[in-house]
């Protein structure tokens, strides 16, 4: 891997952390509860765009395509950062060690059938400009 890839997914991972960080606790300002949605927000998010630039990449040609250090910024560095599958997972730890299996339940079942669904919803959607 060049140098130039490795210092494009360091920037897009110093961006995606501090979005992270921006829109974690402005989720969790405006909507507080037990269940940590600020997490689950950037989760979703982050997978819904991820879905969307994987379509753009899959529906560009050549001529058009982005290349693999903007890939690696967007991808590994900027959505790798702003997605926290640790966090989901201590947050789900805590909530199960808390004794609210019923939320841990469902924060997982959201995080994990959620991304999934929003990574297949943004690649199809992107994908349907490009047909």
């Amino acid at each position: 891997m060049s140098w130039q890839t490795l210092l494009a997914i360091g920037m897009g991972g110093f961006l995606g952390a501090i979005s992270r960080a921006y829109l974690n606790g402005l989720v969790s300002n405006h909507f507080p509860h037990t269940l940590p949605f600020g997490t689950l927000s950037v989760n979703l998010l982050g997978s819904l765009i991820i879905g969307i630039l994987f379509a753009i990449f899959a529906n560009t040609t050549q001529d058009t395509a982005l290349s693999v250090n903007m890939k690696s910024f967007l991808t590994t560095g900027f959505l790798g950062a702003l997605t926290t599958y640790s966090t989901f997972a201590m947050e789900s730890f805590f909530l199960i060690q808390g004794g609210s299996l019923f939320l841990a339940a469902i924060n997982m079942g959201i995080n994990v059938f959620g991304t999934v669904l929003m990574a297949g919803i943004g690649f199809t959607l992107t994908s349907s400009f490009f047909n």
